[in-house]
């Protein structure tokens, strides 16, 4: 997995073959295809090992801090290598459908499940407000870090105050409000 993170970030992802990445570790091309069915397979085990170790979905209190954790972990990793190796991995999974199973089953599904928890645990603590769909709580939280991620635009980074924005703006209508209705959204920093 070394060799093909290194030889993905060395040549770009177009030169990339089982024949360059078995070259560079030094084995067989039967040895790693005994693993995986092709060079994509191998680049998404070791972006997603990195990023399940740089990025995991951390449990704080409560479930605003325990998404502003991990959300912030998430971009960082997303502003370095991981973020310049995904990017393409993911474009790729849009026309690979093994890719694209193997993507949802060994990282989006697992990070969810534990996710969805959170925001159980919010919801049953009285954090947040009852009746929220977790799945759709998780796609407005997450997906404009995926929308910055894929969709290249100027001044849109991954921050840190970025993170905390969108924290605020969607939190502000997850959590209670025991006067009755949603929260309401802090003022723009």
């Amino acid at each position: 997995m070394r060799a093909a993170l290194e030889l993905a970030d060395e040549a770009g992802f177009d030169a990339l073959s089982v024949e360059g990445v078995a070259a560079r570790a030094g084995v067989g091309k039967t040895t790693i295809y005994r693993r995986w069915a092709n060079v994509w397979a191998v680049v998404m085990d070791a972006v997603l090992a990195n990023l399940t170790q740089m990025a995991p979905i951390e449990e704080h209190p409560t479930a605003r801090e325990s998404f502003r954790a991990s959300m912030r972990s998430l971009a960082k990793a997303y502003r370095g290598k991981a973020g310049k190796l995904l990017r393409p991995l993911i474009g790729r999974a849009q026309v690979d459908a093994d890719l694209r199973q193997a993507v949802q089953a060994q990282w989006v599904e697992p990070r969810r499940r534990i996710a969805r928890k959170v925001v159980r645990r919010g919801i049953e603590s009285g954090e947040l407000r009852e009746g929220l769909d977790a799945d759709v709580v998780l796609d407005a939280l997450y997906g404009p870090i995926y929308h910055r991620l894929l969709v290249p635009y100027d001044d849109a980074p991954l921050s840190d105050e970025f993170i905390d924005r969108v924290i605020d703006h969607v939190f502000g209508g997850l959590e209670r409000n025991t006067a009755g209705g949603g929260g309401s959204l802090p003022a723009h920093r």
